[in-house]
């Protein structure tokens, strides 16, 4: 597709004192860098950064050549997701704090720009901001076809319906899935392969709440209207069925609370921004009596009542 602005008046110059634009701004110098360092891609750098004024039309092109087709044209998408972000200052400003929160957290994110062009996590979030816009304007059939060109392109599937805050870090994103009354809070993390699901069939309020910086592990899965408190951390290959409280480690098939009532197991840190993933020694400890009561499930194990009590 031609790089340019199509059917609307530019906008003011995006080099402001706002964060948007310093970031806007390094996204440029990035693409300048990496079109002078590998001249195979300046043509395509110059489509999709240096051509356009602003990140929202430069992120609105991108994402409508990703997810075009023959039959759902880049003309609509890209009307539909510049449209969306130019009138939402909420829209507007997310993507800078994801932006902020990849660079930060991701030792692998080498620029702004290789996060705007590259990370599918990134720019399924993007998407699915303008989808969920969409269904709570009651523009569902269109709400739902974005949702399925979202997972056919990125491997993300997000229900337009479920809420996402601002500072999000899907990392390597592959296989994430989000139900419809999913609400994720700001400053969340979370691996590939992860679900947030309900329990069955029936209908309703039935989707996990995410609290602001939570740490989900990669191939975790909550299910559930259950709550994950502020800051708390799940570990990878988890199955969490109960509510976690904040700054709790939760680990295991199913979930244990690390810790337990008098929050010996409690952290400080953030884990959704320090993506701090390993356990300290007390937890090391606790997570092996868990494994010991798994395998003494029955109450024959005779330390089965002890560990049971030591875990709550």
């Amino acid at each position: 597709m031609p790089a340019g602005d199509f059917r609307y008046a530019p906008p003011p110059p995006a080099e402001s004192d706002s964060e948007e634009g310093r970031i806007w701004s390094q996204i440029k110098t990035g693409a300048r860098r990496d079109a002078d360092s590998e001249p195979a891609l300046a043509s395509y750098l110059y489509s999709t950064i240096l051509s356009h004024s602003s990140l929202e039309r430069s992120l609105s092109f991108h994402l409508g050549n990703k997810l075009c087709s023959s039959t759902v044209l880049f003309s609509l998408l890209y009307d539909l997701f510049l449209d969306s972000f130019s009138s939402d200052p909420a829209l507007r400003s997310a993507p800078v704090a994801d932006l902020r929160a990849a660079k930060l957290r991701d030792p692998a994110c080498l620029s702004y720009s290789h996060c705007l062009l590259n990370y599918k996590g990134f720019l399924a979030c993007q998407a699915h901001r303008v989808a969920h816009k969409l269904w709570t304007q009651s523009r569902r059939p269109l709400a739902l076809a974005l949702q399925s060109r979202i997972s056919d392109v990125f491997g993300v599937d997000i229900h337009p319906a479920a809420r996402i805050g601002k500072g999000i870090l899907f990392d390597h994103a592959t296989g994430i899935v989000i139900g419809e009354t999913a609400v994720i809070g700001n400053n969340v993390s979370m691996l590939h392969h992860v679900t947030l699901g309900g329990t069955g069939k029936v209908g309703g309020d039935r989707h996990p709440k995410i609290g602001d910086g939570v740490l989900i592990g990669a191939g975790a899965t909550i299910l559930g209207n259950v709550k994950i408190g502020e800051g708390a951390k799940i570990g990878a290959g988890s199955v969490v069925l109960i509510d976690v409280p904040p700054r709790t480690t939760a680990v295991g098939n199913p979930a244990r609370r690390v810790g337990g009532r008098v929050g010996s197991g409690k952290h400080e840190e953030v884990p959704g921004e320090s993506m701090d993933q390993t356990q300290t020694p007390m937890e090391v400890v606790l997570i092996k009596w868990m494994t010991a009561i798994t395998v003494a499930h029955s109450g024959d194990h005779p330390w089965a009542d002890y560990l049971e009590l030591a875990a709550k």
